[in-house]
């Protein structure tokens, strides 16, 4: 391992210990590299999540050597079901070579600690309570050198220095924009509203989606753009939240704690979904969608996660992208970092967009097409009336929608979807 340079510098820094951060920090320190890691808050903490993960994310969990037993905690889950034009279906995650064929279930106060934790054992030095303001620049190159931040309940300044930064600040990330990377409007944006009821429900063994969201409130029941959800979190209470879309033209208009609300009082009354059986008060988080920021790297600061991004915008899963890009960026450090000249260094790092869109480029220019058409209330409600009826369509879409194929020797389907996305344009 690198010896560290002071207490204050390192061979990386990176900004930001969520599931993006951590799992950067981890591979980075296990291929011997010196790096900082830096927490805003201190562990553990909460975040607006959906909690569910699916088999791409658990893949990532078992890759970090994370202990995903039920006696450690996790509550397993064997496949989705999903509801809407009057259907109920009931999907098990596909059978593959690349991915495990069940997902996981875990609070998000403590799963991002786990990760941090495990970043740690690998090496990382972890400073929590360190808030990040101004990045530091080379006057000469504008490169990034390094961060200006405050430690501790006193705030005290202090300065760290690194070569390169990696961003995993999350959707709002105050570095890039320091560094003059901005939101892309062209590129979709999601809301997530969630709260936590005790519920008899919360001992379920599948995620639940209901792709029809009623607000029923007016005079005239109407059919929302998004998607609900409850998860069973296996310790007496269910995961009840609501995804939207800035696709929709009542993105701006309408108060989504309250469509929550109204959601919740339209289920059945023995599920509990009721005000006073709610454990925390109901919160929301932005759904950064499609590589809506970008370049990935540019002057020394590589984009992880929700910073860059990262969320599938077929169904707003996050974290397992998070945590991809995190092993993809690591892998481009790594090999940099070997590089003899700073011309090659900077070869290899321009490799890290190259490599996302390569990965994920074409997907995603699908799920921005999906998402227009769900935009749509017409198309969504032939979508769930038609579409649900069928099965075999429903095990395509599944496939489709959680970005779960073989890359090679899959199925029919698995060929289809890959061959997609190979097609479409990577932007």
């Amino acid at each position: 391992m690198t010896e560290p340079l002071s207490e204050h510098s390192a061979d990386v820094i990176v900004v930001g210990a969520g599931p993006a951060g951590s799992t950067t920090a981890y591979y980075l320190a296990k291929a011997g590299l010196d790096v900082l890691l830096l927490e805003k808050t201190a562990f553990p903490r909460e975040k607006v999540c959906g909690d569910g993960l699916t088999p791409r994310a658990t893949k990532q969990l078992v890759s970090m050597g994370i202990d995903i037993s039920e006696e450690a905690g996790w509550l397993r889950n064997k496949g989705l079901r999903i509801i809407g034009g009057g259907v109920r279906l009931q999907l098990d995650w596909p059978e593959l070579a690349s991915y495990p064929d069940y997902g996981l279930v875990r609070k998000r106060d403590d799963f991002d600690e786990q990760l941090a934790r495990q970043a740690q054992k690998a090496g990382a030095r972890l400073y929590e309570r360190c808030n990040v303001g101004a990045p530091i620049r080379d006057e000469r190159t504008g490169r990034i050198t390094g961060v200006e931040a405050r430690i501790g309940e006193e705030k005290t300044p202090v300065t760290f220095h690194a070569p390169l930064v990696v961003a995993a600040d999350g959707n709002s990330t105050r570095l890039s924009l320091a560094m003059g990377l901005h939101r892309r409007e062209d590129r979709p944006m999601g809301v997530a509203v969630r709260t936590y009821f005790t519920s008899p429900r919360h001992d379920d063994d599948y995620l639940e989606s209901w792709l029809e969201l009623w607000d029923r409130r007016g005079a005239e029941d109407r059919l929302l753009p998004g998607y609900g959800w409850i998860f069973g979190m296996g310790d007496g209470t269910s995961n009840v939240g609501l995804g939207i879309l800035n696709s929709s033209s009542a993105f701006k208009e309408l108060d989504w704690r309250e469509v929550l609300k109204a959601w919740c009082a339209s289920m059945p009354e023995d599920w509990g979904f009721t005000p006073e059986n709610m454990t925390i008060p109901i919160r929301g988080a932005a759904l950064p969608m499609a590589f809506n920021r970008q370049p990935h790297y540019t002057k020394g600061l590589l984009l992880v996660g929700d910073a860059g991004g990262m969320v599938n915008p077929f169904n707003g899963e996050g974290i397992a992208y998070a945590m991809e890009s995190g092993q993809i960026a690591a892998d481009v450090i790594v090999q940099a970092h070997a590089r003899a000249t700073p011309a090659q260094r900077e070869l290899a790092l321009n490799n890290y967009p190259k490599v996302l869109k390569e990965t994920y480029g074409g997907y995603y220019t699908m799920g921005r097409a999906f998402v227009k058409l769900i935009g749509n209330p017409k198309v969504m409600k032939v979508a769930t009336q038609r579409g649900l009826t069928h099965p075999l369509l429903m095990k395509f879409t599944l496939k489709m929608l959680a970005n779960l194929t073989d890359p090679t020797g899959g199925d029919a389907m698995d060929r289809i979807i890959n061959g997609l996305s190979k097609v479409a344009p990577k932007a």
